[in-house]
């Protein structure tokens, strides 16, 4: 079992921070902040600290550098075009990332035959505003499931599975609502990454937290709703590996 929060942080590097002009909070709001605690209880964690605004490992390596605003949201994010040497650089990290990604989930493979890896982000549900209402449950899931890269035939009962045990729990006294790919597919790099690398072995499951957590106007965290989820997500772990060891 592999939990990734690989956009957890929004730490950029001095060269290309200097180059910005998108402001922090708005920076941050884009970021999945807090993920990293999401998977703490998984054995194997992969944790990224950078930024995304630096350079998004959740994109192919042609679009991991933000060109223009139609790729971020619609903000502006640099003052004047980064040189090409700083691109290739933010560039360098992506190629470093996947690569050692390669060479972690392989280790795991070799040891244990299959994997799940579950690829923790979260997303915004407020968008007009701190006090405007909020996008509507039936577009916004409280967690989305994405599979939209895998063999669903193929890995079908271990996401089932993996559903099933979050439906089964509860926030707040209500039960958690988990739906598969309504707000989100599943089409990042990473998890296409790992599909077509480990087509046989591996199931990547992108799993996006509504920011029913923190306010991602302020920034601030709900640490009581981030330790339920904790604990909610780290009780999958047993119930993939179940799921797993059930396969042919």
């Amino acid at each position: 079992m592999i939990g990734t929060a690989i956009h957890s942080g929004s730490e950029v590097g001095r060269a290309c921070q200097s180059l910005m002009c998108i402001s922090g909070p708005d920076r941050q709001r884009e970021e999945d902040p807090f993920t990293e605690h999401f998977i703490a209880d998984f054995p194997t964690q992969i944790i990224v600290h950078r930024s995304r605004f630096q350079v998004d490992l959740n994109r192919p390596r042609e679009a991991a550098v933000y060109r223009s605003p139609e790729q971020s949201w619609g903000l502006n994010v640099w003052r004047e075009p980064p040189a090409e040497d700083i691109v290739n650089e933010s560039l360098a990290f992506h190629d470093a990332f996947y690569g050692e990604l390669k060479r972690v989930v392989a280790d795991v493979e070799k040891r244990y035959g299959r994997f799940v890896l579950v690829d923790v982000h979260s997303y915004n549900h407020r968008r007009e505003g701190p006090k405007a209402v909020p996008a509507s449950q039936d577009v916004a899931p409280d967690i989305n499931i994405g599979t939209f890269s895998m063999d669903r035939a193929r890995w079908g009962p271990v996401v089932d599975a993996f559903m099933e045990a979050l439906r089964a729990q509860h926030l707040n006294g209500e039960p958690i609502d988990v739906r598969e790919n309504v707000s989100f597919q599943g089409k990042g790099e990473q998890t296409r990454f790992v599909h077509a690398n480990f087509p046989e072995t591996g199931c990547a499951i992108a799993v996006e937290f509504k920011k029913i957590f923190m306010d991602e106007w302020s920034g601030g965290p709900d640490w009581a709703a981030i330790k339920r989820l904790r604990t909610m997500l780290g009780s999958t772990v047993s119930v993939l590996e179940a799921a797993l060891r059930r396969m042919p």
